[in-house]
């Protein structure tokens, strides 16, 4: 179904088309099934089936039903419970495109970095044994530390608070000088 026609700026604007063939391969080896030959990334997720299907196959069940007939408001519905689906699974929400980013597509750029969050999420489940997307999240390492280590700490003067022995900034210039001429 083709979408509305749209300014080439809105398409360009910050798109990355290494990044969407990657999220692209992920989504495809993730859930089995291919974009079709030839369609354009955005069409082929704007209905949302795809997407939901997506997060289906990351965690069974955490989509109930994915609507894969009837009119706009049905596959707008898919775009809602793929985002809610995402909030659940443990995407940030500063991380979800809206509805009409992919709907109306007014930023195609923050669908993939959806779809990346996503990728970067599923390192977080350790029960999802398939394909990731992107690099593995930094995990927190806390550090312990004992009341006597902390005191060593206080002992130690850092080089801020170090001495300047004498050193000021007297006699130092950069660049010309401003000169100022009257009468002219």
């Amino acid at each position: 179904m083709p979408g509305p026609s749209r300014p080439l700026w809105q398409v360009a604007g910050k798109r990355d088309p290494q990044q969407e063939q990657e999220a692209q391969k992920w989504i495809e080896s993730v859930t089995g099934m291919k974009f079709p030959p030839g369609a354009a990334y955005e069409e082929v997720l704007r209905d949302g089936i795809l997407l939901c299907t997506l997060m289906n196959s990351l965690k069974p069940g955490i989509i109930s039903k994915i609507n894969t007939s009837g009119g706009d408001y049905k596959m707008m519905d898919n775009l809602s419970q793929f985002q809610k689906a995402c909030v659940k699974y443990g995407v940030p929400d500063v991380d979800l495109f809206q509805t009409t980013d992919l709907w109306d597509f007014k930023n195609i750029a923050l669908v993939t970095t959806t779809i990346f969050a996503v990728g970067r999420t599923a390192y977080k489940h350790p029960e999802w044994k398939g394909p990731m997307l992107g690099p593995k999240p930094s995990e927190e390492h806390k550090r312990e530390w004992t009341e006597e280590q902390l005191r060593a700490g206080e002992a130690v003067i850092g080089l801020q608070a170090g001495s300047n022995k004498g050193a000021t900034q007297s006699g130092q210039n950069f660049g010309a000088s401003r000169k100022i001429i009257f009468g002219k």
